[in-house]
């Protein structure tokens, strides 16, 4: 097991889905930074289960508890804990996933990894519900990075092949994305998305999603290639989210096919700053960030807990059969997945900024 992203400011993940909790340890917290725990149980919500019939009907609170290194309002320099208790558990409609594995659903190689001993009850230390650890961790971060004048935002860019219309406005983006409850920043688009799911459910079938983030404010000369470039930063941690298929970086596999006089990104000054007149690098240069605004798509596919028959095999037999999986699952995982990006993001934004963070007077 790794569970510790990061190298500098360092976020620890621990719990599992039906056991008593799940929580994150955080290292390099500077002390005496005002830390909002409104805004972590925000962020919290932004992922709760249970919220409305577009994800999964499983019923969490997700208070946020306070374990160790926060007193009198500020951190204390020392490990940051955070925790949230697991109250609405099943794990009865799991009974058949430990020697039946759903189709492409880690049931069949944890169980090959941890030689029979994984705890398969919801996903167990390798569920969804884990991401609620890079919530909570990420929102500190946000609010470290906030500080600095870094803004994190992500946002539904499609679902099940249905793409927005149009670019969203930064504004658009900011106000309207978590008042959506598919996190479209297109008011008149949303309905179109929720319905597309609501479909999905009906038919006991799931749907894959885009998650686009944007982070702005970021300054240039930021990250160590050739192994820790941004992007490998930002990939390696983005694909420690369940369910993400896919990453690209500013226009990603479409620059691809463009010649080199559509897809280089100008210079030019403005302000006494160096800015680019586009954006199809995502504002990254050679694994260095250059100040533009950091961009990047998600790709996450359909969730594999689907109630449709679907044919799999018995692990002690090794003889085919037909599996209809129980349970309360999400019809589209990336919809609770837009607030996870965004915070995880900004836990690999805080370690890669950390020697601003460092230097910071709070």
């Amino acid at each position: 097991m790794v569970s510790t992203l990061g190298d500098r400011f360092r976020m620890t993940a621990f719990g599992e889905s039906h056991g008593m909790g799940v929580g994150v340890v955080l290292d390099g917290v500077p002390p005496g930074f005002p830390l909002s725990l409104e805004q972590i149980q925000s962020d919290m919500e932004k992922r709760r289960p249970g919220q409305s019939i577009y994800t999964t009907l499983r019923k969490e609170e997700d208070t946020v508890q306070v374990l160790s290194g926060f007193y009198n309002g500020r951190t204390t320099g020392g490990p940051l804990t955070l925790f949230i208790e697991n109250a609405d558990v099943q794990s009865s409609t799991y009974a058949d996933v430990g020697h039946r594995p759903r189709p492409s659903h880690l049931d069949y190689t944890a169980h090959v990894k941890y030689k029979g001993f994984f705890d398969y009850r919801g996903g167990g230390f390798l569920s969804g519900r884990m991401t609620a650890t890079m919530v909570m961790g990420g929102a500190a971060a946000k609010q470290i990075l906030s500080s600095l004048g870094v803004q994190v935002y992500a946002f539904m860019r499609a679902i099940g092949g249905e793409s927005i219309p149009r670019e969203p406005s930064r504004e658009e983006i900011a106000q309207n994305t978590y008042k959506s409850p598919v996190r479209c920043p297109i008011p008149e688009f949303s309905q179109s998305l929720e319905q597309i799911v609501l479909e999905a459910r009906r038919d006991g079938d799931s749907l894959g999603g885009i998650v686009e983030c944007v982070a702005f404010g970021v300054p240039p000369g930021y990250g160590e290639p050739i192994f820790d470039s941004v992007e490998s930063k930002i990939a390696h941690a983005i694909f420690s989210v369940p369910a993400v298929k896919g990453i690209e970086f500013g226009d990603g596999f479409a620059i691809s096919g463009m010649r080199g006089s559509s897809a280089n990104d100008e210079f030019y000054v403005a302000e006494g700053r160096v800015l680019t007149r586009t954006n199809r690098n995502g504002g990254i240069l050679g694994g260095i960030t250059n100040g533009m605004p950091i961009q990047f798509r998600v790709a996450f596919k359909p969730t594999s807990s689907i109630s449709k028959p679907q044919k799999t095999i018995d692990l002690n037999t090794l003889k085919e059969e037909i599996i209809t999986v129980k349970g309360r699952h999400d019809p589209c995982v990336a919809i609770r997945g837009v607030i996870v990006i965004e915070d995880i993001t900004c836990a690999v934004l805080a370690d890669l900024l950390y020697p601003l963070i460092e230097n910071a007077n709070f």
